[in-house]
């Protein structure tokens, strides 16, 4: 059996602060989503179905991680995903995202 080595000087803070976000459905599908496309609020909200006021508490979170950003277009601001180790990370689980 081949031995397996642990690298004591690697951290894996950002890659876990990341898991834990994405531990959540809304804020999992909410990246899958937009892997696929830039959305607004309010298309990112009515593909899920749920409320503004939640889908923006998801949005404020996923902004603050660095997971995020918005891209503002006018009165409108368009998301996207910028981490690429979210990408990477949700990018595995899906084929594609909950909104089209």
């Amino acid at each position: 059996m081949e031995q397996v080595e642990f690298d004591k000087m690697q951290s894996f803070d950002r890659e876990a602060e990341i898991l834990k976000v994405l531990g959540h459905p809304v804020r999992l599908k909410i990246v899958a989503g937009l892997l696929s496309q830039s959305c607004n609020v309010k298309k990112i909200w009515e593909c899920l179905g749920l409320p503004q006021a939640t889908v923006s508490q998801h949005l404020a979170l996923l902004k603050n991680k660095r997971i995020i950003e918005g891209r503002r277009d006018g009165v409108e601001v368009y998301y996207h995903v910028i981490s690429e180790e979210a990408s990477r990370i949700v990018g595995a689980l899906f084929e594609a995202g909950p909104c089209k």
